[in-house]
């Protein structure tokens, strides 16, 4: 008898649809990028125009594919929604230059960065990590990815985010104060970038609370579009 490899099951591959193929995207990791847009800088409290670009991360295994539901997290009494623009890593590497970065990306998939915000604000206060506001169970849900070879590189197409059929985000990619050759160029510098790895890339202004029964839909022009629903844990 064969003596399996693991002492108990490996644990399944996170990936993600491709829009008209049967293969599917594998996921390595999740990165995002902290308060990327001017107005939604301000309307958490703070300067964009001070403010370097800086990172967190999600597990894979928060990723919910379009059409799922999110189960309302444990700990928390307000969870807010935030549409992102999703990037697709085809190549990795480090030290990327600007010029040479979109040559990484395989394509393309609009997210929601959801948050715990109520913890988020309490970890600020305290000066300690977001990990347990942005990385929990169903906190990244993702579209499917849309080639870049297919629809080029979004840079300032619409972005938006509709809950129960009332629009609550909008905004436009070159809104974005680090756009997304900077972005990966910048990730490169702190992380040898992988194949796999996903990016999101920030959200604009009207974050807010969601609440079990709600149906949110979001969507980036010319890439695709999510629905997720908000049941009761």
């Amino acid at each position: 008898m064969t003596t399996p490899r693991y002492v108990i099951a490996a644990p399944q591959q996170a990936s993600l649809p491709i829009v008209g193929k049967e293969q599917r995207f594998p996921v390595h990791r999740i990165y995002c990028v902290g308060r990327n847009f001017a107005a939604h800088s301000v309307e958490m409290g703070h300067d964009p125009d001070k403010e370097p670009p800086f990172f967190f991360q999600k597990s894979p295994t928060t990723l919910i594919t379009d059409g799922g539901a999110l189960t309302y997290p444990t700990a928390t009494q307000d969870v807010h929604h935030e549409v992102e623009l999703v990037v697709a890593l085809a190549k990795g590497g480090d030290n990327i230059p600007v010029e040479q970065a979109l040559a990484h990306v395989y394509g393309y998939a609009v997210g929601l960065d959801m948050t715990r915000r109520d913890i988020q604000a309490e970890m600020k206060k305290k000066g300690r990590p977001w990990d347990t506001a942005k990385n929990f169970e169903g906190a990244a849900p993702c579209g499917a990815i849309r080639q870049a070879a297919e629809i080029g590189h979004p840079n300032h197409e619409k972005i938006w985010l509709k809950i129960n059929g009332e629009l609550k985000q909008e905004g436009y990619l070159d809104q974005m104060i680090w756009k997304v050759p900077e972005v990966i160029a910048q990730l490169s510098r702190l992380f040898r970038l992988q194949p796999g790895d996903l990016i999101m890339t920030g959200t604009p202004s009207g974050v807010g609370p969601v609440s079990v029964g709600d149906t949110l839909e979001g969507g980036v022009e010319g890439v695709g579009t999510l629905t997720t629903y908000i049941t009761e844990r």
